[in-house]
């Protein structure tokens, strides 16, 4: 086994007991201020990841730029503090905040809608958002059916409301936004082809497979049909044919290892990596149903 799949191997394992950590947390532990937010929104250098895609984002909360040949798209704006972050690296990489012409979410989720508001203040891009997470984005997280009011961020208003399926096209590129609910109503995976080097390339932009603690499955559930909706996301999610796999953390998709193992010249770009999704969709889905089928029983023992 390489070095490098090795260390995405553990990668892997240390973000699944993160999360597990993670999920025993009370929710006033999760506020914005906390020890573990500030890790995932250190700044780091930004790089060019394939294609016409860059990375822009922070440490572990993601950000992706694509730069078209009729202006630029922006995915997630990370919390409210990284907004200044995104600008920064736009900048460094050679390329300016005001050709930013559209703005896309991976979900409602203060870490990843926290800094759009912003964005599309200092831009006027046109933001383009799900269906099932518009009403929430446009609340600035208010009345989310887990967080309540607890993890709001400021509002921003879609210009574009978009439903499972549909496109978002800027010059020569395009992204289809496919719906993978259950982690929030709207959550997004996009994906899109690239060209690099002569070969063509699936890019899949997982928004989040994420059962968090207090999430309620069976019984009494969070809301109507999100078993379902888990059900069909992992079902659509293996469907996808992926080379470069990315996410809405870095953890997810081990970018930590990557990001080392490109500048350290890796001859092969080591965010080409299919198994690395099969293993984290599969994973995910396991996930899920050891939940559900911990609640399910539950659920039966209190029946009359």
């Amino acid at each position: 086994m390489s070095a490098l799949r090795l260390t995405l191997r553990r990668s892997r394992w240390r973000y699944l007991a993160a999360a597990a950590i993670a999920a025993c947390l009370p929710l006033a532990a999760k506020a914005q201020s906390s020890k573990q937010w500030r890790e995932e929104n250190r700044p780091i250098e930004p790089f060019h990841l394939i294609a016409n895609v860059y990375y822009v984002g922070a440490s572990d909360v993601t950000s992706f730029l694509f730069v078209t040949s009729a202006g630029d798209i922006l995915l997630d704006g990370g919390f409210e503090q990284t907004a200044p972050q995104i600008e920064a690296n736009i900048q460094k990489l050679g390329f300016q905040l005001r050709d930013v012409k559209i703005l896309l979410n991976s979900h409602a989720h203060f870490d990843h809608a926290g800094g759009l508001a912003e964005l599309k203040r200092r831009t006027g891009a046109q933001f383009v958002a799900m269906d099932g997470d518009a009403d929430l984005l446009a609340r600035g997280g208010r009345g989310d059916f887990y967080f309540g009011d607890s993890a709001t961020f400021p509002p921003v208003k879609p210009d574009r409301v978009i439903h499972d399926g549909e496109t978002v096209s800027l010059g020569d590129t395009t992204l289809i936004a496919h719906l993978t609910s259950g982690h929030t109503r709207g959550d997004t995976t996009w994906t899109t082809t690239v060209m690099d080097g002569g070969n063509a390339y699936h890019v899949v932009f997982v928004g989040s497979v994420s059962v968090l603690d207090g999430y309620r499955l069976a019984g009494h559930i969070s809301y109507p049909g999100i078993a379902e909706d888990y059900e069909r996301t992992f079902q659509l999610l293996k469907s996808l044919p992926c080379d470069v796999f990315l996410g809405a953390h870095g953890s997810f998709f081990g970018f930590s290892a990557k990001r080392a193992a490109m500048l350290n010249g890796a001859v092969v770009n080591p965010f080409i990596d299919p198994s690395g999704y099969r293993a984290f969709v599969a994973q995910g889905e396991a996930n899920f149903r050891a939940v559900l089928l911990k609640q399910q029983a539950a659920a039966a023992q209190v029946r009359p």
